[in-house]
């Protein structure tokens, strides 16, 4: 009874090994080769190179003040229109106005002090001349009319000095624009020390921006001056503007060894959207052909397998031309012949390439053969006759 068992279990297992065979069998896979063509069409080709930068004023003058003290009057505020010349804020002008009233007695007194001595040199001179004085008198005479005139031009200085200052207490504008920044508040002390504080920060034109672009040094050899420039801010993600590059800066930036240059970007903002500080994602054109004749590039890369081309009925043209300087190989499908040609190749994007010449409009070329697997199924009325069936299919009809 044991080995009666052990005899039917190798025979199911090796039902189960046949039936797999013949399942594995019945369903077989083949390589199909396939020859992917394209046309010469007429194209636009475009290069571009992506930055982000900031949306900036063309002209910012920050309006300080040279002397300090306390903020004594306020008249404009944040967004406030002023023109040149417009009063912006007063400081207190007691202590200079005290000082300036000290330095004008203080030139006054040296001036009659220079006019006494004036006359007492001339007249010492005259004496000296006529050998009516010593020697020490008139050095004496000489030595107070230098000290008087040193005096008094030294004071005169210093009115001067004082009299700027006291003009400094009065701020206004140096350009017409609008006012940006406000640093300061009536009441607050003002340090004028080493640097000088900012009190106002006033842009010139808001219609008139531009954007300062952070171009990759990767990038910053295909930028030029006059390029057309598109870019979006986040205020607007549906608005798209556009600019013009002015400027490439030479003076390089490293920040975490990443190295970047400054692109200069001007950009019209007529309905004023776009507003100081906003970030501006940015695309410069750095190369724009349009209505030209192109090809896929990938056709310029196809050698052709006169062997795996046999199967699907295409030869190869007999003569092959010797490929010259500034040629590129292509090959034209024209019936089930591939015939080679040169050609003249002009620009790319990397997916398609200008063709100057060697080619015409509606010309076909071969862009890659592939092979791609195709899976052929047993006929449905062969069955193994190891493999399970389904139930009464052995019936008798």
């Amino acid at each position: 009874m044991k080995n009666k068992r052990i005899i039917t279990g190798v025979g199911i297992v090796a039902v189960i090994a046949i039936g797999a065979y013949f399942l594995l069998q019945g369903g077989k896979t083949k390589d199909r080769m396939t020859l992917e063509t394209g046309k010469v069409v007429r194209n636009s080709i475009n290069t571009m190179v992506t930055a982000t930068g900031t949306v900036e004023p063309i002209t910012v003058v920050e309006v300080g003040t040279q002397v300090s003290g306390i903020i004594d009057k306020i008249y404009v505020d944040f967004n406030s229109q002023i023109k040149k010349g417009q009063l912006l804020a007063e400081m207190d002008k007691v202590t200079l106005q005290s000082e300036l009233a000290s330095k004008q007695s203080a030139l006054a007194s040296s001036k009659t002090e220079y006019e006494y001595q004036q006359k007492n040199f001339a007249r010492s001179k005259t004496l000296y001349e006529k050998k009516l004085i010593s020697d020490t008198d008139y050095e004496t005479a000489v030595y107070n009319y230098e000290k008087a005139k040193n005096t008094y031009e030294g004071n005169k200085a210093d009115l001067v000095k004082v009299k700027r200052n006291l003009g400094y207490a009065t701020i206004t504008s140096p350009i017409d624009g609008v006012v940006i920044s406000r640093a300061v508040e009536e009441g607050q002390t003002v340090a004028a020390g080493f640097s000088t504080p900012t009190l106002f920060t006033i842009a010139n034109d808001l219609t008139q921006m531009e954007v300062i672009a952070n171009v990759d040094e990767a990038d910053i050899g295909q930028v030029e001056e006059g390029q057309r420039v598109s870019f979006t801010v986040d205020a607007y993600p549906n608005d798209v503007f556009e600019g013009q590059v002015t400027q490439v800066r030479l003076e390089a930036t490293t920040t975490s060894n990443v190295v970047t240059y400054e692109v200069v970007i001007n950009a019209p903002n007529p309905d004023l959207k776009l507003k100081p500080g906003l970030t501006a994602n940015i695309t410069i054109y750095t190369l724009e052909r349009t209505n030209i004749l192109t090809v896929p590039s990938k056709a310029l890369r196809f050698v052709p397998d006169a062997s795996l081309l046999e199967p699907l009925g295409i030869t190869l043209a007999d003569k092959l031309p010797a490929v010259t300087a500034g040629k590129k190989l292509v090959w034209q499908k024209k019936g089930m012949v591939l015939t080679p040609r040169l050609v003249t190749v002009g620009i790319t994007n990397g997916s398609v390439t200008e063709v100057t010449d060697g080619l015409k409009e509606g010309e076909e070329v071969v862009v890659s053969l592939t092979s791609m697997a195709e899976a052929t199924v047993a006929p449905a009325g062969e069955k193994s006759p190891f493999m399970p069936q389904p139930p009464g299919s052995n019936r008798k009809k």
